[in-house]
């Protein structure tokens, strides 16, 4: 079992950044693809971006160029740093955990957190 927990969420103007942080625990977490997804109410769960275990990164067209993804495995810990924010980057976001490859879809992940609210205001 792999727990994660999501820490960073809140409440930012447009144009601004933050940083999510998704500490795991319970399995050696540089063997797993680390995934970023986010929820706005009433949509569907999109992908945002993912880290595979020897750090390749992919972002979704809409985040690309504005968030990053890294990870510290001595720390057990993966990153989004968020610049340049947009009210549509509103939603709750979620880390998400993987052995193998790194992919953009959600059901190919199988340990999620709790997630963090991130809100952006025009």
């Amino acid at each position: 079992q792999v727990q994660l927990v999501e820490s960073g969420g809140g409440l930012v103007q447009a144009g601004g950044s933050l940083r999510l942080s998704c500490a795991a625990s319970g399995r050696t977490f540089s063997n797993f693809a680390m995934g970023w997804f986010r929820q706005a109410p009433g949509k569907e769960r999109m992908f945002v971006g993912t880290s595979s275990w020897n750090d390749d990164t992919y972002y979704s067209s809409s985040v690309k160029g504005r968030f990053t993804i890294s990870r510290d495995n001595a720390k057990n810990t993966v990153y989004l740093q968020m610049n340049s924010l947009k009210p549509e980057d509103t939603a709750v976001y979620y880390c998400a955990a993987r052995e193998g490859l790194a992919t953009m879809t959600s059901w190919e992940y199988d340990y999620w957190g709790q997630g963090t609210q991130v809100t952006v205001s025009s």
